[in-house]
């Protein structure tokens, strides 16, 4: 978790370790015991992103290489040097299941939650008539919250910034967007989910955090059930505002925007921002096997770490991000070599993939040079804490039917990074362990580590 030592015990099934993982992310420490007899497993997936809704939608373009990056058309876009962005285009939320109510009063992002926990649900073939709902919890991150609902809301009682605000206009769920735990209440309303409710913020490692989190609660035997991931939709002119004005965005290619984002490719300059939402659903091994779920891996470990060097830069070795994918790979209890494909955060800024490059070759020696790394945001863009939970979908797809997502743009290799990215075109692959990490502003690190369900390698 985060804020624990990166290294566990591992001589025995049930051990205490100290984690920080308080709704906020700033860290209160709280003592979890960790049943190692409890294994965790992914038993139903949902997702909302710029290349597709749905698994099937969102899988086929994904292994087709195709681009959900277009120029941003939803409002003016003067003085920003970033026009494009990841966009959902084609979401319809009545027709995914949301009610009126939902729609007229909950912000993008939290209809992204709702859509993508109920195809989640479905695929899981969850009985919620017939479950423990005390023994079902929730964790959604997000790093943005309800800021277009807030954007527009701010406007209108203004007449768009002219007047003084008129509380007495505001519509009554106004306080819903400034308040990040909208998406986790709503869902544990959805569901009747009377377990752990919490939200995550930690930055662009928050989907990540989120499933670790629920690892540690089904683990801790706090659950049986976790609902899991996050939802973004931070396409809005404050938010793309604010991370134009630090240089972050691309802005080389906007008359080209598919063209944008180039992880890991020696011309990249900068992410793209992007939109979307996944939910996972975890169990508990025997609690999914006695009701015939289908098991599409197990979460095996999660590790997170802090750099604390800078707000938005890297160090340039990679040492901390290396400590992040030690820790996971030491919770999951593998070895290095086992590893057999990476979900990169590669985010196609200068900084990051150089600094991820160097950490994968730090803890997987020569073995980096013998798996395949590839980066989904060159297709969706950057999400922020829904990004990892998108690759994590996408990752557990691979692992699932042996199909590498490619990294596309990848035109002209960068020499600082020199690893075997799935340039432009998937691949098959026999794929057993996967590892799956972030990283993000603030000098965050997070990673996990999946199995196939039948995998028995490992130290157990």
């Amino acid at each position: 978790m985060p804020g624990a030592s990166p290294r566990r015990p591992s001589t025995s099934a049930g051990v205490w370790v100290t984690t920080s993982n308080s709704p906020s992310g700033s860290g209160s420490n709280v003592k979890t015991h960790i049943n190692r007899e409890r294994r965790v497993v992914v038993t139903g997936m949902g997702i909302v992103a710029p290349n597709g809704i749905g698994l099937k939608d969102f899988w086929n373009n994904t292994l087709e290489g195709r681009s959900g990056i277009f120029e941003v058309d939803r409002f003016p876009l003067d003085g920003l040097k970033s026009r494009i962005a990841g966009l959902v285009k084609d979401f319809r939320p009545r027709e995914l299941g949301l009610r009126e109510e939902q729609i007229r009063r909950l912000d993008r992002y939290a209809q992204f939650a709702l859509a993508a926990a109920r195809m989640a649900t479905g695929d899981a073939r969850l009985d919620l008539q017939n479950l423990d709902h005390e023994r079902m919890g929730v964790c959604v991150a997000n790093a943005i919250c309800g800021t277009r609902f807030m954007e527009e809301e701010f406007l209108a009682l203004t007449e768009r910034g002219t007047a003084p605000l008129d509380g007495a206009w505001a519509q009554r769920w106004l306080y819903q967007g400034a308040t990040f735990n909208v998406a986790s209440a709503e869902l544990a309303h959805e569901y009747k989910a009377l377990g752990p409710c919490f939200t995550l913020s930690t930055g662009c490692t928050a989907g990540l955090d989120a499933i670790g989190f629920s690892l540690d609660r089904i683990r801790s035997n706090e659950a049986d059930v976790m609902i899991c991931g996050a939802s973004e939709a931070p396409i809005t002119p404050i938010a793309m505002g604010a991370f134009d004005v630090v240089g972050a965005l691309s802005s080389k290619r906007n008359h080209v925007p598919h063209q944008a984002s180039r992880p890991f490719e020696a011309d990249r300059d900068g992410f793209v921002l992007g939109e979307g939402a996944g939910i996972l659903v975890l169990e508990e091994r025997q609690h999914a096997l006695r009701r015939n779920a289908t098991i599409y891996a197990e979460v095996r470990g999660f590790g997170s770490c802090n750099n604390a060097f800078h707000m938005t830069d890297l160090p340039p070795d990679g040492h901390d991000l290396a400590r992040a994918l030690r820790a996971a790979i030491e919770d999951a209890r593998i070895l290095p070599q086992e590893i057999s494909y990476v979900s990169a955060h590669g985010s196609s800024t200068r900084q990051n993939d150089v600094n991820e490059t160097t950490a994968l070759k730090e803890v997987l020696g020569r073995h980096a040079y013998d798996i395949h790394v590839s980066s989904l945001k060159s297709m969706v863009g950057h999400p922020l804490a829904a990004a990892n939970v998108l690759e994590s979908i996408s990752a557990l797809l691979a692992l699932h039917t042996g199909k590498l997502p490619p990294t596309i743009n990848y035109d002209t290799p960068d020499p600082a990074c020199d690893l075997h990215y799935v340039p432009n075109r998937s691949i098959q692959r026999k794929l057993d362990v996967i590892l799956k990490e972030a990283s993000g502003f603030s000098g965050i690190h997070s990673a996990l580590v999946f199995s196939k369900p039948d995998y028995v390698g490992g130290l157990r």
